[in-house]
């Protein structure tokens, strides 16, 4: 987090000609992590929840004190970068009023594109031609590719149907109207709900690779080294795929559909549990 605030400051808010405040939610910390961010980030604002109810109820604390016409969400292992300029962003919203939603190049140290942030709507079909490889084989197929949606030119402005809530622009009139992330999502898939439900009300979610922003991956949501968080943090992606399998799709479906994916994250799981 200290890593963030500090590239935020320098390489936005010295330059940016809109007001802009920052919140930050302490998700029930246990080390001195608030104390040191008071001292050295005095303009920034911060919410100290008092237990950790998963990743779309923090973001919301913020989100309904946020007073900007947009709001930003941003994880704690992300970083402001010179081409992070977000004055392009709000312009680029002012002028498209029907964008709800739009990222940035979320790009991982290696300079590659975060694919969490370029997804295409988890269908069935999508999400077994990802998970059996057949996306990979052929990454231009827009029949075979819709997880990523690996077919689009990732050096153009265009629409995509999700990206990453660890670095989301949100129109806040359109929240309003849409509602905020689904708690009952603890972790993961989050992103991917409130960008179809934006979707539903007929606004558009843009991928904006004019500004970058990196993305230290999986800092956020464990420990490095740490085994345990690890495979708990794991455990959310798969199990929560079935959680979003369930709110979706499972009227759509029959059945025996659901239990065959069940049965793919007691697997991929080993049957464990949060």
């Amino acid at each position: 987090m200290l890593q963030l605030l500090q590239s935020i400051q320098k390489n936005y808010l010295s330059s940016t000609a809109y007001k802009v405040e920052v919140i930050m939610v302490d998700n029930a910390s246990t080390d001195d992590s608030v104390h040191s961010i008071k001292k050295a980030f005095p303009w920034v604002k911060i919410i100290e929840a008092k237990q950790n109810n998963g990743f779309a109820d923090g973001n919301n604390l913020a989100l309904r004190q946020a007073e900007g016409r947009y709001v930003m969400l941003l994880n704690s292992d992300t970083e402001f970068t010179a081409d992070s300029q977000l004055d392009i962003v709000i312009e680029y919203l002012d002028k498209n009023s029907q964008v709800a939603v739009l990222t940035p190049r979320l790009e991982l140290n290696t300079g590659e594109l975060d694919p969490a942030s370029h997804r295409g709507e988890p269908t069935p079909w999508a999400s077994f031609c990802y998970f059996s490889g057949l996306a990979k084989s052929l990454p231009k197929s827009k029949f075979l590719a819709q997880y990523h949606q690996t077919y689009q030119d990732i050096t153009q402005t265009h629409a995509i149907d999700a990206c990453s809530g660890a670095a989301m622009v949100v129109r806040s009139s359109a929240m309003k109207e849409v509602g905020y992330l689904d708690e009952s999502f603890f972790m993961y898939a989050e992103d991917l709900d409130w960008c179809r439900r934006f979707r539903e009300k007929g606004y558009s979610v843009i991928f904006f690779p004019a500004v970058k922003i990196l993305h230290h991956k999986y800092q956020s949501g464990m420990a490095s080294g740490d085994q345990k968080t690890a495979e708990k943090t794991s455990r959310y992606f798969y199990l929560t795929m079935l959680q979003y399998y369930d709110k979706y799709y499972r009227t759509k479906y029959p059945e025996l559909l659901r239990q065959g994916i069940k049965l793919f994250v007691h697997l991929k799981t080993k049957g464990g549990s949060i």
